[in-house]
């Protein structure tokens, strides 16, 4: 039966082209069911530090400038990190999915927040330092102090996102979006309130605000984990705690880096631009619409992020179950939607290029100037909408090494050295910035393209089976060890 339907799959012969067409259909339906939810559930996530933002700004300009710069380095050198090699999980628990190979899912959990419990470690121990780091790039001491003071009341926080992170790519992975977005969404409000309370009723401060994250992230890993507790569609993927997490951490390891270092390297090159922008003449125009410019290429980013996530788990369930042509089908119908997506919300950002500006200034010349980069955000968009889901298909696909080297090469060989060159010798201002890093998101977006066109699916799915067979011989050599090291005593 499943010889006779993987023609079908392509819909690549003529005789079969109406069920090619239904399948389509079908895949666009099951891609837009995950990217929905998932769309929603990181908003709502991203809004738990901006609300936070919100109301230190009520507090004096100090606050607001340590508050926002504290949130900037903890991006960099924490949340960044923790979310890419999180980002393994999708292909580990995904082919396992698809594998059928339920009881992989739990372990592979445990085993990521076991890594990255000891990864948070790490980086708190940076943030604990973070104000005399600051001093020492040139910050302004009072600000660098304040902002040291913020970030060490969000240590706990970057624990429990990194737990957060695990919950949500552990239910993803087998389909499961709508819990994620309610969570989301129950701790987005949970956390207005949150930070009213330890702000001003408590009189906590900037201190309540930071502290109020962690709340609100455990809150949303709290509702979760009872989730995977109590709901019967996690119960064969979810049997409990195992020692089995502290075994084979280093193969974890080996997708984990280059996840991390796939979304830390693009991550970085944007917060890279707002330092650059400071070195231009008249740099607080500049540091403002740059600012502006980023926040809207975070807000709009969601979506494609989304199909992303969605993308990732179809690859990676299909490619689990040994079905390459599956996988293709869905790889050319996230390519579809992500032109649709790309070219849509671009059109609407050049429609409103007059008045968005509005929304973060009155000043004329500010909104002026914004008016003038949105046509260019609007290109830029449309290149990060295709490769934010072509980087979803090489996670899918467990190929996060290849995907390291190209934001490697698009963002630290074409699009930074673009973006200085524009700026500073052709002197375009915070304009050349963005063409220059837009050079390094169309360079990705074409390298990632390439290597998705030339992938040989019927190899792909070679590769969680290998991967499975691997795993099942281990631990039928560590059952043996174990007996013979039982029975040994027996026989003296």
């Amino acid at each position: 039966m499943e010889q006779s339907m993987e023609p079908l799959v392509g819909g690549s012969t003529q005789n079969t082209r109406g069920v090619g067409e239904s399948l389509v259909v079908i895949e666009v339906r099951k891609q837009l069911y995950l990217a929905g939810p998932l769309i929603a559930g990181c908003l709502l996530q991203n809004v738990v530090q901006m609300i936070s933002v919100m109301f230190v700004g009520h507090l004096g300009e100090l606050a607001l400038s340590s508050a926002s710069i504290a949130t900037s380095f903890a991006g960099v050198t924490g949340f960044s990190l923790l979310s890419g090699m999180a980002s393994s999980l999708d292909t580990l628990c995904g082919q396992a999915y698809g594998a059928k190979q339920y009881n992989l899912l739990g372990i592979y959990k445990q085993r990521a927040v076991v890594v990255l419990t000891l990864v948070s470690s790490v980086v708190a121990v940076i943030w604990m330092y973070t104000g005399q780091i600051l001093v020492l790039f040139g910050q302004d001491p009072e600000i660098a102090m304040g902002a040291g003071s913020y970030i060490r009341w969000m240590i706990p926080a970057l624990f429990v996102f990194g737990l957060l992170q695990c919950h949500v790519r552990f239910l993803q992975t087998q389909n499961i979006v709508l819990p994620v977005m309610l969570s989301a969404g129950v701790s987005a409000l949970n956390h207005v309130w949150v930070c009213w309370l330890l702000v001003y009723k408590l009189g906590l401060g900037n201190k309540g605000a930071a502290l109020a994250n962690a709340i609100s992230y455990l809150t949303n890993v709290s509702i979760l984990a009872l989730y995977i507790r109590l709901s019967p569609s996690c119960s064969s993927t979810w049997t409990g705690l195992s020692k089995e997490a502290f075994r084979e951490i280093p193969s974890l390891l080996r997708l984990a880096v280059p996840s991390a270092l796939m979304v830390c390297l693009e991550w970085w090159s944007f917060e890279l631009l707002v330092l650059l922008s400071g070195l231009l003449p008249n740099p607080k125009l500049e540091a403002s619409v740059l600012s502006i410019c980023l926040n809207t290429s975070s807000l709009v980013f969601m979506i494609p992020f989304g199909l992303g996530a969605a993308i990732s788990t179809r690859v990676s369930n299909e490619l689990g179950a040994g079905r390459p042509d599956a996988a293709r089908l869905a790889t050319r119908v996230t390519m579809i939607l992500g032109v649709i997506t790309g070219t849509s919300v671009g059109l609407l950002m050049v429609l409103s290029r007059n008045l968005w500006g509005y929304a973060y200034s009155n000043e004329g010349e500010v909104v002026g100037y914004v008016a003038r980069m949105m046509p260019i955000l609007a290109v830029s968009f449309l290149f990060d909408d295709l490769q934010c889901v072509l980087s979803g298909i090489v996670r899918g696909c467990g190929r996060q090494k290849v995907g390291a080297y190209v934001n490697l090469g698009a963002y630290y060989v074409v699009g930074i050295p673009a973006a200085l060159c524009f700026a500073f010798v052709y002197h375009l201002g915070g304009t050349g910035l963005w063409f220059g890093i837009m050079c390094g998101v169309a360079m990705q977006m074409l390298l990632l393209l390439s290597i998705t066109l030339r992938t040989s699916w019927e190899k792909e799915a070679l590769q969680p089976k290998a991967r499975v067979s691997l795993r099942l011989n281990r631990r039928h050599r560590n059952i043996q060890d174990t007996h013979f090291q039982e029975e040994e005593p027996l026989g003296i």
